[in-house]
């Protein structure tokens, strides 16, 4: 059986690469992950204090639960055939290196995720995180737009 990992935001690329994932790899299994970066976090005197950023944290992790929720509601409206299966994983850290951490680990044959199409001055000079994960990774990546 193909599994096949989806990192997942509440982005509309990702909707569409779940969208393509599903009718790719009918009867696959889908590895849902989110990546918690933890510099989204921001930086002030409330954040610094333990406890705000136990809290910033929790809110993170029930908000990936949820996208969880919408992702695999998505995923079944695209099929018609059994239930989809998937399994979900929230990691923290830098998107693009957890990526390739996750793919590295061996449990993927392959990868379907969007990438925001930044061209020019921004992607320069916020990087890609699908470009770095194409070109770091060992199994096949299939990038949508």
């Amino acid at each position: 059986m193909t599994r096949v990992l989806l990192p997942v935001d509440d982005r509309e690329h990702a909707r569409r690469a779940c969208s393509l994932a599903t009718g790719l790899f009918p009867g696959g299994t889908f590895v849902l992950l989110h990546v918690v970066n933890p510099s989204d976090a921001g930086y002030s005197r409330e954040s610094a204090m333990p406890s705000a950023a136990e809290d910033w944290f929790e809110q993170r992790t029930e908000r990936a639960q949820k996208l969880f929720d919408k992702v695999e509601a998505h995923m079944q409206e695209q099929t018609e055939e059994a239930p989809v299966t998937t399994e979900r994983r929230t990691e923290v850290g830098q998107p693009a290196r957890t990526i390739v951490e996750q793919i590295e680990g061996g449990e993927v044959d392959h990868v379907v995720m969007g990438s925001h199409g930044r061209r020019g001055i921004s992607r320069l000079l916020l990087g890609s995180v699908a470009e770095t994960v194409v070109r770091r990774s060992p199994v096949p990546v299939t990038v949508v737009q």
